[in-house]
């Protein structure tokens, strides 16, 4: 969950999934039609995060942890 996340439009709780390599993830979810919703970013301690909005609308995350 990110703070303040109203702060960047998010309405309501997104989802992150952990995954090992965090940008041929957001490639395959690009790839099948997602949207990027925010560069990957550096939360901290080198724990990446990324969102996306997939086909249907829906917000999700996901997170590589260093």
């Amino acid at each position: 969950m990110i703070p303040h996340g109203h702060r960047q439009g998010m309405t309501g709780p997104v989802a992150y999934w952990e995954v090992d390599d965090i940008e041929k993830s957001l490639t395959s979810l690009l790839t099948a039609g997602a949207e990027a919703l925010q560069e990957v970013r550096d939360v901290g301690g080198g724990k990446l995060i990324v969102s996306v909005k997939d086909a249907d609308g829906n917000i999700m995350g996901l997170m590589q942890s260093p």
